[in-house]
């Protein structure tokens, strides 16, 4: 795929307005590993440079990504994300890459996030003033993304597998605000044309988005499908906060878990969810998150790991079937 330059890689979800502000292109490199036509053959194109087997996959995903994409600047979330990205960019560095680290501050501070912004702001030569009102821009689309996730789980007008496309989409408006609203908007023009439904099993998906590429294709064949997926929705700027420090402090998922566990639980109850489901990717520091989940999920709960892009192992799906088949006894 070809990019407009000058282009911004980024590693995960940031103040995207910055660069945008900027006249810069930003593309997720999440988004173009997944959506590779075969994001196995980048995971081992990293493990054949030197990366090894046990380390995370999506990590090994973007390093080949960003290798072959060449942006012009990469800014990696090196705080408030995953530990391994350091030593991503630091890699990536050697091998000629320029690197931007971003951080969010944890503990949550607001005051810290504002500085971090405003440094972020000197790098593209812009001011937060400037950011903030490309903020108002896409706080537009992201109205748009608020009311595709209402009809997810108010009408089941759209799917749960639609909901995490559009909503992950988000992190970087698909490089293109303005074509990403045009395309938004046809297909939320089109859904509103389809019946309201409701699936018997209502599920809630939290933790990283799946590197599983069926996973939401496995729930319709049972009654149930996915109506709210946590962290894709925060990935999108759900819900709007209208102050642009004020937006990324209220983002969850560089924080406290128990600062996700009660967005979650909010939604859950909100959503009236029968049951969450709980992935983990392979090798990743958020599994042992499970010990506080456990202690306080609203609902009953399944935790799904997986390493590598790809189907749904039978493993996976009879767990999963159990799983359905306990919450439908249930209801």
């Amino acid at each position: 795929m070809a990019f407009r330059r000058p282009l911004c890689a980024i590693t995960t979800t940031l103040p995207v307005e910055v660069p945008y502000a900027a006249g810069w292109t930003v593309v997720d490199l999440n988004n173009l590993f997944i959506n590779a036509d075969d994001p196995m053959a980048l995971v081992e194109e990293a493990e054949i440079r030197g990366f090894p087997k046990t380390f995370c996959a999506w990590v090994k995903g973007i390093y080949a990504v960003c290798r072959r994409l060449k942006p012009d600047l990469l800014v990696a979330v090196s705080g408030g994300d995953c530990t391994n990205t350091r030593v991503l960019a630091e890699v990536l560095a050697e091998e000629g890459v320029a690197v931007f680290h971003f951080t969010f501050p944890y503990p949550a501070d607001r005051k810290a996030l504002e500085e971090e912004i405003k440094r972020f702001c000197r790098r593209f030569g812009v001011s937060i003033q400037d950011a903030q009102r490309t903020k108002q821009r896409l706080d537009k689309i992201r109205r748009l993304l608020q009311h595709l996730d209402d009809l997810t789980w108010r009408e089941h007008k759209v799917t749960g597998a639609e909901n995490h496309t559009w909503l992950v989409s988000a992190s970087d408006f698909r490089s293109d605000p303005e074509r990403f609203e045009r395309q938004l908007t046809a297909f939320l023009e089109q859904v509103e044309r389809r019946g309201a439904s409701s699936p018997k099993i209502r599920l809630a998906y939290a933790g990283v988005p799946p590197i599983i590429t069926d996973f939401y294709d496995f729930f319709p064949d049972y009654d149930a499908d996915i109506v709210f997926n946590e962290t894709q929705r925060q990935f999108a700027g759900l819900p709007i906060y209208p102050d642009l420090v004020e937006q990324y402090h209220r983002y969850t998922y560089p924080y406290t878990f128990a600062c996700r566990l009660a967005d979650i639980s909010e939604e859950v109850r909100r959503r009236r969810c029968h049951g969450l489901i709980y992935y983990a990717q392979t090798f990743c520091f958020r599994h042992a998150y499970e010990v506080l989940l456990r202690q306080s999920s609203p609902v009953p709960y399944l935790t799904l790991e997986a390493d590598s892009p790809g189907p749904l192992s039978a493993q996976h799906r009879t767990r999963l079937e159990a799983f359905l088949e306990m919450i439908a006894a249930s209801l």
